[in-house]
């Protein structure tokens, strides 16, 4: 169950913004709870496509989510006592997330196990709507972002060190359609909370990210 005496730090951002690694080091820093929301929903997306069930059917993805077992531990993402830390940052598994997180039913399945998170002494929330709409109460709000080919590049690397082949070219257009999706979809579209700290860290370090964050605390 939800502590609401836990203060929360969100981290929103679009694919590749860094917000996850930020997320991770702040966490690390301050000694809280981390949660990465985008794992969640990507182990819901993976499952779905396993199953082979349509991106658009909401109740049988309720029905999928329901039956999930998730954690996380070290660095690792389980499923159902699978490792699907890999799996589940594919391309294809990024794409099926960007879809299914359009659906009402599927983000309130969703939504209790997120704030679960909330827990003593704090709680580092990474996602897109971490701030806005889950956690519309947190202490700080950071809106994380960075130019489409600054974050295609990341993606590159993270792909290459995964054994993943990618072109640069098709990562720009995946992450600028992705943008276009997730910014206009009807429910908690892609947006800064309006009290939120914009940071762009296309020509930041990550040290130099936490470091603002860490001023604005």
């Amino acid at each position: 169950m939800e502590n609401k005496q836990a203060p929360v730090i969100t981290i929103d951002g679009p694919a590749g913004s860094g917000k996850g690694t930020i997320a991770t080091m702040l966490a690390q820093h301050l000694g809280w709870q981390l949660l990465d929301s985008g794992a969640i929903y990507r182990v819901a997306a993976q499952a779905a496509l396993e199953a082979k069930l349509a991106l658009d059917d909401a109740d049988s993805l309720v029905t999928l989510i329901q039956n999930l077992e998730m954690r996380f531990e070290k660095g690792k993402v389980w499923r159902n006592g699978q490792d699907v830390s890999l799996a589940i940052r594919t391309p294809e598994a990024a794409d099926a997330t960007s879809r299914i997180s359009t659906l009402p039913a599927v983000r309130a399945a969703l939504m209790d196990r997120q704030r679960a998170f909330r827990q003593l002494p704090g709680l580092v929330a990474d996602g897109r709507d971490m701030g806005t709409v889950v956690f519309p109460d947190a202490k700080l709000k950071v809106f994380l972002t960075a130019s489409p080919e600054i974050r295609a590049e990341r993606r590159l690397k993270q792909l290459s060190e995964q054994g993943i082949y990618a072109s640069i070219a098709a990562l720009i257009e995946e992450i600028k359609e992705r943008d276009e999706r997730d910014s206009n979809r009807s429910i908690a579209p892609l947006r800064p909370a309006a009290d939120a700290l914009l940071i762009d860290s296309s020509q930041l370090s990550p040290k130099q990210v936490l470091h603002l964050i860490l001023q604005n605390q």
